[in-house]
Order: C-alpha cells, then structure tokens, then sequence
C-alpha cells in the first residue's frame, strides 16, 4: 500500500512520523522466531487472583457490563478506587465528581495530555519515559522537554535543579512516573517536596503515573505527589489494574483529580474509546477490596523474582541496578564489552536464549541510553530460573 495520497502527502500525522513499530513487536517478534525467553515486554505470564477473575465471570452472567457502562465508569468501581485512595493515602476524592475509569493507564494518559495540553505548551518528562508519552504530547501538539534521570550510587536520580531549569514560560505541565519504568527508581519524599515546590511556584499542572503503587521494594515508599500541599488541586493521578491484579488485558485503568481537572479529561476520553471493559470493572472493584496480605504476598513474590534475576544477570557480568520498585531491572552492557544495546538485544535471543529491550527507545537522548538494557522479572520463577541459566553463556 501507497504510504502518500495522490497529493504526495503522507498517510501518517506528520506528528506520528517519528513512532514507527514499537520496539516491542520486534522484540516479541524475535522471541517467537528464535525460541528466546521473552522477558522484554511487561506482562506477567500467569493469571491474577482465580476471585477476581470469578468476580468477572459472574459479572458476564449477571448481565452487568455486558451493555455500555457509565461514562464515568461503573459506581462500583468508582467508589472503590475513591476507597483505596483513603485507605492507603489518606486522599478523598468524591467518586461522583473525582474519579474517571479509562481502558487503561494508557489512554488515561493520552486522554489527560490531549485534554490538558495546546499546540506550543511544553511538558517536561523525565527520560527514559514509557514510549506512549512521547506519542500523547505529540498528538496533542505539545513540545516535549525531557529531563534525564543519571546512574548514580546504585539507582537512576533525579536532578532537580536540570527540571528546575527546564520549566521555562511555555511550560504547561510536568509528566511524571514513580515507580518509575524503565530504571526502578522510586521518587523520594525529599524529590517528591521539591517538585511540588516548583510546581505551585511556577502554576505547574502535573499528570502522575503511580500504576507500579503497589510494586515498591525494601524500604522504598510510594508516596502520591496529590497528597503534597498545594498539589491536589492541580495533579492529575494515574492508576492501573493491570499491573497489580496481573490482568493486563483487561485494560481498566483510572485517574483521580479536582472536579475540574476531571471534567476536562472526560471531554477527551469520552471521544477515544467512550467506555470500556464493562463487567471488568466490577470485577476490579472487589479486587481493590482485597486484604493486605494479598498485596503484602504480591510484593514479596515480586521481591524474590527481582533477586533471582539480578543475581543472575550480575553473574553474567552486567552492570545492574537493583529496582526499588514496578518489575523492570536496568542493567549496563558495558562490562560485557558491549555499548549498543539495540545491536545487543538484536542479538541477544541467538547468542543466550533471551529477549530484552533496550532502554535507548525510551530516550530523547538516544546517546545517555545507549549502554542500558531492561529485563522484566514478571514471570514464572522457573521461566527467570532458564533465563538466568541461559544468560551465563555470556560471562563465558
């Protein structure tokens, strides 16, 4: 097929030009090719809570969901996430008024950034960012302004006076993720006061993607950046079943905001995908009413994959920095005498068995990403367990 009209104009946006195929089609694509252990791309490879997933199926039968939900999303699930935002943070939110159920975190974010973002404004993003970002400034017309976060004393950190001096006049709103994917890096209480500082200072709006809330390690905490003063007001905040129940393909995300932050992004949403994941929803709402031994147990199943596989990849001879949270680990191939983690992960799956992603796509500054490469541990403990066992061909 022609990719021009007859005009010779391109088919594609000119403000998709630059997002071809994901990287992670290649990647997947590979492993299916070569017989590679696929631990590029984020999903877990077994099911969530069987009650959960009991939850949606009564929810089929019963007939609810199976016609359009609410707008909004369904009550149940409002009410819910409005439930978990004080019981674990203290936030109240109206689930009327404050609450909005998207098809993911993903159109959350896209839906806020087209709704809240103007050809010109310039939204600050801290790099490596998950590729979508990218994408939702873009097709908003906005201007990315990326601020990079650097290897330092075992994580990747923040430069709070390089985002001090990247907000300029055009600056519209600050895009943020903590946990944080790719690096694993969990946001501080100390960085997370400073942010808000500067965004009250400078009337910053501010969109956070907390979908790894509950995948924080060790003695990192998760802290929303709403519950900040001055903050609630003017953020917009991202959450996500997906990643906490490990039902990826249910696609029910939501977001939390000022009644008037809310409305704006509903105007948005409501022209993507209108609604969504019907009887989900009501499955996901008795999910967030779950006990904390569940999330307690979730974590620690998470924290020993994520210790299995750093190990292994140390004894493989990378350069790793161990996740304080989401289940990525970054690691640096320049130990292994590599440098080009797109080569490397291109042949990875022939020369050890295993995928990866290499961190460089999630990057303005392809360069500062160059020598990085993500591995998720989401996965069967035996699967990590093969993983590791093959990656050993590389330290010889």
């Amino acid at each position: 097929m022609t990719t021009t009209s007859g005009s010779g104009r391109p088919l594609l946006n000119r403000r998709l030009t630059e997002f071809g195929t994901t990287i992670f089609a290649e990647m997947s694509a590979l492993a299916v090719t070569t017989g590679a252990i696929n631990l590029g791309q984020g999903f877990p490879d077994t099911d969530g809570p069987e009650s959960v997933r009991e939850a949606a199926v009564r929810a089929l039968r019963d007939g609810r969901g199976n016609q359009y939900p609410p707008g909004p999303g369904v009550p149940e699930l409002r009410t819910a996430i409005a439930a978990h935002q004080l019981a674990r943070y203290s936030l109240t939110y109206d689930p009327d008024r404050e609450v909005l159920v998207t098809a993911g975190a993903t159109e959350a974010i896209a839906a806020s950034l087209l709704a809240l973002v103007e050809p010109g404004d310039e939204v600050i993003a801290l790099e490596p960012y998950y590729d979508s970002y990218a994408a939702s400034i873009a097709l908003a017309g906005g201007t990315r302004v990326p601020v990079t976060l650097r290897p330092a004393d075992g994580r990747f950190r923040l430069d709070l006076d390089e985002l001090r001096d990247a907000i300029t006049p055009r600056t519209r709103l600050l895009l943020l993720n903590t946990p944080h994917n790719p690096t694993g890096t969990v946001l501080t209480r100390a960085e997370l006061t400073e942010i808000a500082r500067l965004a009250v200072e400078r009337d910053l709006l501010v969109v956070t993607d907390e979908v790894y809330e509950h995948l924080v390690f060790d003695d990192a905490e998760h802290i929303p950046l709403a519950s900040f003063p001055g903050m609630r007001e003017r953020t917009v905040t991202i959450g996500s079943a997906g990643k906490t129940f490990s039902f990826t393909g249910w696609k029910v995300g939501w977001l939390t905001a000022a009644p008037e932050l809310v409305a704006a992004v509903r105007s948005a949403k409501q022209f993507l995908t209108y609604v969504s994941s019907g009887p989900f929803q009501y499955a996901i709402a008795e999910a967030l009413a779950l006990p904390g031994s569940f999330f307690a147990d979730f974590r620690a199943d998470l924290r020993a994959k994520r210790d299995l596989l750093c190990e292994g990849l140390t004894a493989a001879g990378f350069d790793v920095y161990r996740p304080a949270g989401t289940y990525f680990v970054t690691t640096d191939i320049r130990p292994l005498g590599e440098s080009d983690g797109f080569a490397f992960c291109r042949a990875l799956p022939e020369r050890a068995g295993v995928v990866a992603i290499p961190n460089a796509v999630f990057y303005d500054h392809r360069e500062a990403g160059a020598p990085f490469v993500r591995f998720a541990f989401c996965k069967r403990t035996s699967v990590l367990e093969e993983a590791v066992a093959r990656l050993k061909a590389l330290a010889g």
